[in-house]
């Protein structure tokens, strides 16, 4: 890139360039991502208003689906400004303290997401398998323990990666090759041993992705299993449509997660190829999320449609 015979001290600064090799089609890429960010804004508003005011939904997975929408919105405002300005108006620089709060939201709020996803499995699990003990297990105050605990684990995990930027002082370059500040990217603009950044972020990935994954795996294998032991098919198919909302988030998260992760670190796909799937991977479950529990919430839809015909009465 010409920087190889510079480095830089500490550096105030760094520069996005957004999309490597499709700069000059940027500012047309920024309206499909544009709409895909306002769609999620739009649905995840929704959730946030219909959920608390709908008492049929005050339920476990729905009071999940309600934190879900709330890390959702979270994520669109920490990515989608500066990337638009990116695209839009070319502002492509960025103070580096900025960069790692960016990299600190964007990552902690995929951990939350990662943990409520399984939380909401959980939920499922009980549900289908003990029925009976259901509200006796998921309380209120269990609930609330849940989220916590989900939110402090990705706090802490996440937090300690721009602690280890920070300790690093020489740069070969202050030109970040993504549209948004991720770890890996910035890791690889230092001139300095950064095995203890890779190993760390290769830990807090398996430790919360691999670790959510593998229990919401678990979970649906004993739902399954409890599912086909019952003796009716309606009984199995109503069961079963009962996770369908959350199969879908779940495999929309998980492999756009994972596709994205490994092919930036142990793939040989275009940059351009890398950072256009892991932006999709961040803005488009937000997006989707909303649709798929109201296409398939039925206490969901009807309120929508009343939101809709109040205001065009009014």
């Amino acid at each position: 890139m010409g920087f190889s015979n510079t480095s830089y001290l500490n550096p105030r600064t760094v520069i996005l360039i957004g999309i490597p090799g499709l700069e000059h089609v940027q500012f047309w890429i920024g309206f499909p991502f544009f709409a895909v960010c306002l769609l999620a804004l739009v649905g995840n508003i929704f959730l946030l208003i219909i959920i608390p005011t709908e008492r049929t939904l005050h339920q476990p997975m729905y009071i999940f689906l309600a934190v879900l929408a709330a890390t959702d919105l979270g994520l669109c405002m920490a990515i989608a400004p500066k990337m638009l300005a990116i695209f839009w108006f070319g502002f492509c620089s960025m103070a580096f303290d900025a960069c790692l709060t960016q990299l600190f939201f964007i990552h902690a709020l995929q951990g939350t997401e990662s943990g409520i996803l399984l939380a909401m499995a959980f939920d499922r699990y009980v549900a289908i398998c003990d029925p009976l003990r259901h509200t006796s297990i998921l309380t209120p105050y269990v609930l609330v323990k849940m989220v916590m605990v989900v939110a402090i684990r990705a706090t802490m995990l996440v937090g300690i990666l721009p602690i280890l930027l920070k300790r690093l002082q020489l740069f070969q370059s202050v030109i970040i090759v993504h549209s948004y500040c991720e770890h890996m990217a910035v890791v690889k603009l230092a001139a300095e041993d950064v095995h203890v950044n890779t190993s760390y972020g290769l830990f807090v990935a398996f430790a919360i992705l691999g670790f959510d994954m593998m229990f919401v795996f678990i979970s649906y294998i004993l739902i399954f299993r409890a599912v086909f032991r019952l003796p009716q098919k309606e009984a199995r198919l109503k069961a079963f449509n009962t996770c369908t909302a959350h199969i879908v988030v779940f495999l929309e998260f998980y492999i756009l997660a994972f596709f994205s992760f490994f092919s930036h670190r142990f793939g040989h796909v275009s940059p351009y190829v890398h950072i256009l799937l892991s932006t999709i991977y961040l803005l488009v479950p937000p997006a989707l999320n909303p649709i798929v529990y109201g296409v398939k919430t039925k206490e969901i839809r009807r309120r929508v449609s009343q939101i809709f015909i109040f205001n065009t009465q009014h």
